[in-house]
């Protein structure tokens, strides 16, 4: 592109969004800023899928699936890395075998897993799951690993490290607590942990376009079959942003880490999980509720539940999700009861540093949300 059509563009695209002269409000000013992450190239693609009262508000896909074939992204067919949005899809299988008395949040890990380590100080399953067991996170280069780990594997990268305060003290949020727990999960079970979490979560929900990785591929049985079936269900190919623009993100896999970070999805199908908690389709809300409550440390709040951030945005609205980054994706997903909607954005990007135009985008729609209901 010519680089001064380039700078007017830039500036035009602004005007329309931010300026006095053309005031965009609601979908369209929702749809303006999502345009400008495209045009401004902040990313190669993304998708979002919004609900209110559980019918489709605003849903559409931006950019490309695939830079090289110019392949567009689609909401309902286009499938991501999600990364930590992985948490509240494995704490829902949690809390089900909690509810099945398989598993007790107050349980020391070592009653499911006694081959870890010993530490200093135990810890228990709901320490884990709230971050506050002192588990440490990624050093150097654990944060892309192209290994082909079972979760079982997994625990060597961090098992021979001590804690880093003693648990229930302290928070650190870490992916790696929730290997320990997805391996605590398999071991109560007696099956594989995305086998458990499918049977309790994907299939009951029809969340027919979520799935695990493999261990030794980049696409597991289940979603070759699934595209097989499917001919518009794709894989979005997964980039990373330097100074000379995007360039396609390093190997990795993903699967050891798989309750922490590892599943691919849609945004229509996120969207769809989230409204399944609006909906109470899940369980009890007595069995939800840890889950779902910010957790304290010394009189402080988290802000984190067990696998839910649980907070308010900047305008005091409380909502539940998660914000996920990892290697080659970037997520959002929020779930605002009091509003009874639901958002998922997907990017094909490693952290492409855009969370203030999404939060942006977000408080669009729920304004806007709030006018259509007048």
């Amino acid at each position: 592109m010519n680089p001064i059509k380039k700078i007017i563009d830039s500036f035009f695209s602004h005007k329309r969004v931010f300026g006095q002269d053309i005031k965009l409000t609601g979908l369209a000013k929702a749809d303006a800023l999502l345009t400008e992450l495209v045009n401004e190239e902040n990313v190669p693609g993304l998708a979002i899928s919004v609900l209110k009262d559980g019918e489709p508000f605003f849903q559409k896909g931006y950019g490309f699936a695939d830079l090289e074939s110019k392949k567009r992204i689609d909401p309902e067919h286009s499938v991501f890395r999600i990364a930590s949005v992985s948490k509240p899809i494995a704490a829902t299988a949690l809390a089900y075998m909690v509810a099945e008395g398989l598993i007790a949040l107050d349980d020391s890990l070592y009653d499911y897993v006694p081959y870890f380590p010993k530490k200093k100080w135990d810890f228990t399953i709901r320490q884990l799951a709230g971050h506050t067991a002192g588990i440490r996170g990624y050093q150097g280069i654990e944060y892309g690993l192209n290994q082909p780990y079972s979760i079982k594997q997994g625990i060597d990268i961090f098992k021979d490290d001590d804690l880093l305060f003693e648990p229930g003290t302290g928070y650190h949020y870490n992916s790696f607590g929730w290997v320990l727990l997805s391996l605590a999960m398999q071991e109560a079970s007696g099956i594989p942990f995305e086998s458990y979490v499918y049977s309790k979560v994907l299939k009951p929900l029809r969340l027919n376009s979520t799935f695990a990785p493999a261990v030794r591929q980049s696409i597991s049985q289940e979603f070759q079959m699934a595209m097989e079936k499917n001919s518009r269900l794709h894989s979005t190919t997964c980039y990373s942003k330097g100074r000379n623009g995007f360039r396609l993100a390093k190997e990795v896999n993903n699967y050891y880490k798989l309750a922490g970070g590892g599943y691919l999805s849609t945004a229509t199908d996120i969207a769809k999980f989230g409204q399944a908690y609006l909906d109470n389709q899940i369980l009890d809300s007595q069995i939800l509720k840890p889950f779902l409550t910010a957790g304290d440390v010394n009189g402080t709040s988290t802000f984190y539940g067990l696998g839910w951030q649980v907070s308010a945005d900047a305008k005091g609205r409380p909502y539940f999700g998660h914000i996920g980054n990892g290697v080659g994706g970037y997520s959002n997903f929020y779930v605002y009861p009091k509003e009874k909607m639901v958002f998922s954005i997907l990017i094909n990007c490693t952290d492409p540093k855009v969370q203030e135009h999404l939060d942006l985008v977000v408080d669009t729609l729920l304004i806007s949300s709030e006018n259509t209901s007048l």
